[in-house]
């Protein structure tokens, strides 16, 4: 398993919400199947319209994962789905990694610039090290 923690210079959910986007579709474009995790139901219902919208040259075929439709992009604030993910990108601000995260090839976590989004971040980050994983920190500067 590979973590890459994406620092966001930005505070807020629609910071996070677009790199998501990006990184979804960069996951879909080299054939990789996607999981979005995130506990928040109601921020990822956003997700599901940004990722309609966030682009006009691109299109992100996803499902809700309880729906029991297979897409390359499955959303779920609840439990992850049955089979191998590519790439787990991690929206939740809880202090464990995301369920399945052991599983997946690599995972994503979005760090926003809000002090408890950094601090459960840091958590997830030593709980990565105590899987047997070296995380790798990416910073990004503006949208």
């Amino acid at each position: 398993m590979r973590a890459d923690f994406y620092i966001l210079a930005e505070a807020g959910a629609p910071a996070r919400l677009k790199v998501a986007c990006r990184l979804a579709e960069k996951a879909v474009q080299a054939g990789q199947r996607v999981l979005i995790w995130h506990g928040d139901k109601d921020e990822l219902t956003q997700l599901d319209e940004l990722l309609w919208t966030f682009s006009d040259t691109s299109f992100v075929p996803h499902e809700w994962a309880d729906a029991g439709r297979d897409a390359p992009v499955l959303l779920s604030a609840g439990t992850a789905p049955a089979g191998p993910v590519g790439v787990l990108i991690n929206l939740d601000a809880s202090p464990e990694p995301p369920p399945g995260a052991s599983a997946a090839a690599r995972v994503a976590e979005i760090i926003a610039a809000e002090p408890q989004q950094r601090e459960a971040g840091r958590a997830r980050f030593r709980a990565y090290r105590q899987l047997g994983c070296e995380p790798v920190t990416h910073t990004l500067r503006g949208p």
